[in-house]
């Protein structure tokens, strides 16, 4: 009898550790979209360390979910900074039955993608800056990050106020990001006193700016403003420096990394401005960010793995608050939320832009974006 009794025991402490490991084993599958090849493929890459970042703690942590414990698994796609791909990484996506996607990086594929994953009550937490992502109404779509008014916006208000410049010619790489913020300097500029001498227009794969740039020459702006990514703006800026355009390079956040610095060398240090919505200030979460991105990577982070790093966390709290992974559930909850990140404070508006997104304007030194001021 006392044999059966601790075989009876023993059983229960099975079935009891299996109903433990079973409750901890609970998959939640999350998706990622951004560009891993081409051109782009830094900034996605930092996206991606930025989400799995996120990912390792919650999962070393362990998150309740209404009474269990989840483990996130990240799907992980290449968008390849292209649309029609973004729409089949979508699909992909959708068909993977995915709680929550992290991404797009580029506007260009966020606005035709959060159609999908709307329609399929995905919700999709982008870094897109074009205003048409959250103007479309979708209830499953937000943005963590600033907008291209708020970029583009600002940078043109440093342009006037502080640069005192007075005539700047306009470049954009036609992508939904690069026209969009190019859009919004051009209008705070003109409404404070900047001349919009030129408009002119390349695209996101071009190398050679050479005819623009001597057309530009002959109009003698203050300054370029040009609406696009890192991989354009780089070679752009080596070439105003090969043309004698000495005059600086603004732009928004695609252009406001160490990439810059790398791909353009000692030709965008001290004349190359550009600007980023909330970014790492100095405190010890920042510190503890970089610190530890930086000991898993053996790099420094850009600009937007920590976005990615707080939407992930930023989902999961809000999972947690719901009691529930079905983004039905914990979409109405993250629409609520107040969420202290490590970039500042995710709260979202009635169209789930963040209520408030300071934007700080930095200046290249020694191939790195020093920030300059709060604006």
């Amino acid at each position: 009898m006392q044999t059966f009794f601790r075989r009876l025991t023993l059983l229960s402490a099975i079935l009891a550790a299996y109903g433990v490991a079973h409750a901890a084993d609970r998959v939640v599958k999350v998706g990622f979209s951004s560009p891993l090849t081409g051109a782009q493929a830094a900034a996605g890459k930092d996206n991606e360390r930025g989400l799995r970042m996120a990912i390792d703690e919650l999962n070393q942590k362990g998150v309740a979910v209404g009474g269990d414990t989840v483990r996130f698994e990240a799907l992980i796609e290449d968008d390849q900074a292209d649309p029609k791909a973004g729409v089949t990484v979508a699909q992909k996506l959708v068909d993977a039955k995915v709680a929550a996607v992290f991404g797009p990086y580029n506007s260009g594929v966020a606005i035709p993608a959060s159609k999908l994953y709307n329609d399929a009550g995905i919700v999709m937490a982008t870094v897109g800056s074009n205003p048409k992502i959250t103007l479309q109404g979708f209830a499953n779509v937000y943005r963590v990050s600033a907008s291209d008014s708020q970029l583009g916006g600002k940078m043109a208000l440093y342009a006037a106020r502080e640069l005192k410049f007075k005539r700047v010619a306009l470049i954009d790489d036609r992508t939904a990001y690069g026209v969009g913020v190019a859009e919004e300097f051009a209008k705070v500029a003109k409404a404070n006193g900047i001349e919009v001498v030129s408009r002119d227009f390349t695209n996101d794969k071009a190398v050679d700016f050479n005819a623009i740039l001597t057309s530009i020459k002959g109009k003698k702006p203050d300054a370029i403003f040009y609406g696009g990514y890192f991989s354009q703006a780089a070679p752009m800026k080596r070439q105003m420096k090969s043309l004698g355009l000495d005059i600086p390079l603004m732009g928004g956040d695609a252009i406001c990394d160490t990439e810059m610095g790398k791909l353009g060398g000692d030709a965008v240090n001290g004349s190359t401005y550009c600007t980023q919505g909330g970014g790492l200030i100095k405190t010890n979460s920042a510190e503890t960010f970089v610190a530890n991105y930086e000991k898993r990577n053996n790099a420094k982070p850009m600009f937007y793995a920590v976005s990615f790093y707080d939407a992930a966390k930023l989902v999961a709290a809000a999972m947690s608050k719901a009691g529930s992974t079905e983004p039905a559930k914990y979409g109405p909850v993250l629409a609520q939320m107040s969420y202290k990140g490590v970039a500042g404070t995710y709260e979202f508006d009635s169209n789930h832009d963040l209520k408030s997104s300071p934007v700080t304007i930095f200046q290249f030194k020694d191939g790195r974006p020093e920030p300059l001021a709060n604006y």
